[in-house]
């Protein structure tokens, strides 16, 4: 069976014994061109059922349309959100986006950025992983003059806009409510030390205690590795199995909190009553634990959104200067049982 053939604008102009780019500027319209003649080109088209060679013309603008998304997890509720406010803004300015997870590994993110580069994405978007330090896989992108936003997690080695959310205020306010909750001996289940997000979470936790004139157990501030249930369950028997046990426990996510929420269920420790929990992050299953999660609303749509909106304006317009743009999204407290005491 032979193989149909695609129709391409060559055919059209030959069939309608017109020059390709009469036809090329009928099929768009332009002025100059009879309306008798729109009306030709664009009737062949339609009836022939003829697709424009996208390819082609992203070349003749030195562009392909794409642009790259290196994020650290894609199941991660806060990035499936950063993710689909990405999207939301390709879409409507005509642009795909190529989505890469690392899994928090600095192998897989040079990987990454090695493949969209050599795939000649118009520019990325990047969240770095925990173990980056050095960057310049990701220098890479604006020595070609390609543009680089980071979001999330990101690195001051670079000179890109960055969109991230307010941590270190965020977890503030967090802590600022399990003190006006009567809790007064509060640990914080942080992230590794040399992170970002991690670093912002753990000032704004200092912060409230020091504005409310608290103390602090340094053992009370315990680093998870990756992140997980599991290690929020382990250092919540370790802090509760101490000589000095914590009566509320700030988690750097929601995941941790929930491995820490598990133990004191299993340790008939009762929550909020005797130990208050607070997340970060305000995934789904947040709401349905039992009791429910109080916890942050990032706004991850909002972030990968703006995001990507700054990132296609630095393509569209090259010279314009947005190296220093810093932008923070506003997050919002989410209080439910977990602190209600």
């Amino acid at each position: 069976m032979t193989e149909k053939k695609r129709v391409t604008l060559k055919d059209i102009a030959r069939e309608l014994g017109i020059s390709v780019s009469t036809a090329s500027r009928a099929l768009n319209s332009y002025q100059g061109i009879s309306e008798e003649t729109i009306k030709l080109v664009k009737d062949y088209a339609e009836k022939h059922h003829y697709i424009p060679n996208s390819i082609a013309v992203n070349f003749r603008k030195n562009r392909t349309m794409t642009i790259g998304m290196i994020v650290p997890e894609v199941v991660h509720y806060y990035f499936s959100s950063i993710i689909s406010g990405a999207l939301h803004a390709a879409k409507k300015q005509g642009y795909r986006v190529l989505i890469s997870q690392t899994d928090e590994k600095l192998e897989n993110e040079i990987h990454a950025c090695h493949n969209m580069l050599a795939g000649n994405v118009d520019g990325i978007l990047i969240s770095i992983s925990n173990e980056t330090e050095e960057v310049d896989h990701i220098q890479d992108f604006l020595d070609e003059g390609k543009a680089v936003v980071q979001f999330d997690k990101y690195s001051e080695k670079l000179k890109s806009p960055i969109v991230t959310s307010d941590d270190l205020e965020s977890a503030y306010r967090a802590v600022t409510h399990l003190i006006e909750k009567g809790y007064r001996n509060i640990a914080h289940i942080n992230g590794l030390a040399n992170v970002r997000n991690s670093k912002d979470r753990l000032a704004g936790y200092h912060k409230a205690l020091k504005e409310h004139e608290l103390d602090f157990d340094p053992n009370w501030i315990p680093h998870c590795k990756d992140i997980t249930e599991e290690e929020g369950f382990a250092f919540a028997k370790q802090l509760m199995e101490s000589s000095n046990p914590p009566d509320a426990i700030f988690c750097i996510t929601d995941s941790v909190a929930l491995g820490a929420m598990n133990y004191l269920k299993k340790a008939k420790i009762k929550v909020p009553e005797e130990v208050g929990v607070m997340g970060f992050s305000n995934w789904k299953i947040s709401e349905v634990m039992t009791p429910s999660l109080s916890t942050v609303e990032q706004h991850g749509f909002e972030v990968g959104n703006m995001a990507a909106e700054i990132l296609l304006k630095a393509i569209q317009n090259p010279n314009e200067e947005s190296t220093n743009q810093f932008t923070e999204i506003k997050s919002d407290l989410i209080i439910r049982e977990s602190t209600q005491k």
